[in-house]
């Protein structure tokens, strides 16, 4: 099995405590991913994402392709950090850190996903032609939705 890692880093020009207030709701996935991936949170969701938390969406790939997903919140330490497992879905293996650090303009947060994908040499080709691509287009578009709404630099 090959796990490939995602890494983003970004600074947002707010408080700990607003940033914290925003990431820490379920809801608000739908703000940060692209009209594009078809996200359909299918589960209903709580105001804040505590550990054993489960979600379940329904994802679409061109509009074509639909997956459904099931994660769990496996930690969370309020204004620390939060992380997020695949249970199933598309992924073979899918481990995805939320991480804020103060600082002194603002907050530091830190995307940190390490991901697997089924079917030996075929998910490699298409982790290169396909799910690498997807992945950074969904990281990019957060990327603007969060400076938009908290500003920093989009970089």
């Amino acid at each position: 099995m090959h796990v490939y890692r995602l890494q983003r880093t970004q600074n947002l020009t707010v408080s700990l405590e607003t940033a914290w207030d925003f990431l820490c709701r379920p809801e608000h996935l739908r703000d940060l991913t692209p009209p594009g991936v078809g996200l359909t949170v299918t589960s209903e969701l709580p105001d804040r994402v505590y550990p054993g938390l489960i979600i379940t969406y329904r994802l679409g790939l061109y509009k074509m392709i639909y997956f459904n997903w099931v994660t769990e919140i496996t930690q969370a330490e309020p204004l620390r950090y939060f992380i997020d497992e695949q249970r199933a879905g598309p992924y073979r293996f899918w481990h995805h850190e939320h991480r804020l650090r103060s600082t002194e303009h603002g907050v530091e947060m830190t995307d940190l996903i390490h991901y697997a994908l089924p079917f030996g040499f075929l998910g490699r080709m298409v982790h290169a032609t396909i799910v690498k691509n997807q992945l950074n287009a969904i990281f990019d578009y957060r990327r603007q939705a969060l400076s938009e709404r908290f500003g920093g630099p989009v970089r």
